[in-house]
């Protein structure tokens, strides 16, 4: 589709809100893909979120503004939804993974089919993507971040539920673990594209601009 004039929300955490970028405001992915494709781009990102609701409060209370607390926040007349989070899941959530069958928003399972389903509810006719993590320099350790009380899962794990639940409602998905190219345990591409290994700089940006962009031409 030509997504020139089509209006899009991308709901994220502080890699959609541009953090690690030189200037969130023009430098950030969503920023980006306005400006060189001409879309009117609603950004929803906002820094330390998750996609489940926590158990414990966290230590920073704007964290805890869960992406299924902020559907309602969205332009109901968007085209498009783009839904990029997770990682801060692995990172610091300490909601537990739950099972497929979970329908509520306190287990990772069931805070995607709630999110999923009701973005779906709410923009029946627009398209609406997923978009998994990127690799980050700490994907392996099982306490993510090192807040976690106790050891949970690998990144890839989260990855791997995203993928399935977002299969389960056929919504299209683009797989940032596997192909965004962007590894930064190799020390030239965290030079150059994830310095701190986690967050994208200018050009790790531009490359995600470019991609999601893409990804949604293609649909």
């Amino acid at each position: 589709m030509d997504i020139k004039g089509l209006k899009i929300n991308f709901m994220g955490d502080s890699i959609t809100e541009g953090i690690g970028s030189s200037d969130p405001a023009k430098k950030g992915y969503v920023s980006v893909i306005a400006e060189k494709y001409g879309a009117v781009c609603n950004n929803y990102g906002y820094g330390g979120t998750r996609i489940a609701k926590q158990t414990v409060p966290s230590a920073e209370k704007c964290w805890d503004n869960f992406f299924c607390g902020r559907i309602d926040e969205m332009d109901k007349d968007a085209d498009a939804v783009v839904i990029f989070g997770g990682t801060n899941d692995f990172g610091h959530g300490d909601a537990e993974l739950g099972c497929m069958s979970d329908r509520t928003y306190d287990t990772f399972y069931g805070a995607l089919h709630y999110l999923y389903s009701n973005i779906i509810e709410k923009f029946p006719t627009a398209k609406i993507v997923v978009v998994t993590p990127m690799h980050r320099i700490n994907e392996d350790n099982l306490r993510g971040d090192g807040f976690k009380a106790h050891d949970y899962f690998d990144l890839k794990t989260y990855v791997n539920i995203i993928r399935e639940v977002a299969e389960y409602y056929s919504l299209p998905v683009l797989d940032l673990f596997k192909e965004s190219g962007l590894q930064p345990k190799v020390p030239i591409i965290q030079k150059m594209y994830i310095p701190d290994g986690l967050h994208p700089s200018d050009l790790g940006h531009s490359l995600l601009a470019e991609k999601i962009a893409n990804f949604l031409i293609k649909l």
